[in-house]
């Protein structure tokens, strides 16, 4: 099922500030490249957890109403399902009432009786679902993972490309794995 962001994180888990700080940075020459490195390093650590860490909005895009209405959205952590959409032969949209399905946060399903799903009229991409994942605000981050992002800015700000040294090159501390490994969404 194919996803992608329609609204991206308000802010980031880490301020510049709190990033300059880290990395013993007291001038404000290196300010937006410290800033694109957080936003890098977020974007890594959420793509290695399939994690959200700030809210966001993402779309869904299914062909067809899966066996039984259950839907696991590949990224969370979900927070709540705000649109359904169900087109016809033509392409146009018809909304679908959210509160029919049910959001199981904990699983991070979203599942309705199959019977109240319209069928949609084209056999591709003839279901889009809106959802808004993520942990919430920065300051509702997990710790661990906040930490992963300072570790990550702090390696790439310090190797800033492909490091050559003998025959090993610098690669992501495995530090930051381990930080980051309990908050993996596995898909099984």
């Amino acid at each position: 099922m194919p996803a992608y962001l329609v609204t991206a994180p308000a802010a980031e888990p880490l301020s510049l500030t709190d990033a300059k700080n880290f990395l013993r940075v007291e001038h404000g020459d290196d300010d937006a490249i410290i800033t694109s490195l957080v936003s890098a390093a977020r974007n890594h650590v959420e793509a290695l957890t399939r994690c959200a860490l700030i809210t966001q909005t993402w779309r869904l895009v299914l062909d067809r109403w899966p066996d039984g209405g259950r839907i696991a959205p590949r990224i969370g952590p979900l927070r709540t399902l705000t649109a359904v959409r169900v087109f016809d032969p033509a392409g146009e949209a018809s909304v679908i009432d959210p509160d029919i399905f049910v959001v199981d946060v904990a699983a991070g399903v979203l599942a309705a009786p199959a019977w109240s799903l319209p069928v949609p009229g084209r056999s591709v991409a003839g279901i889009e679902l809106d959802i808004e994942v993520g942990f919430g605000a920065a300051s509702d981050v997990p710790q661990t993972l906040r930490q992963a992002i300072r570790m990550l800015v702090a390696h790439w700000y310090e190797n800033r490309g492909l490091i050559a040294i003998g025959s090993s090159v610098a690669m992501m501390p495995a530090s930051v794995n381990a930080m980051i490994s309990s908050h993996r969404v596995l898909s099984l």
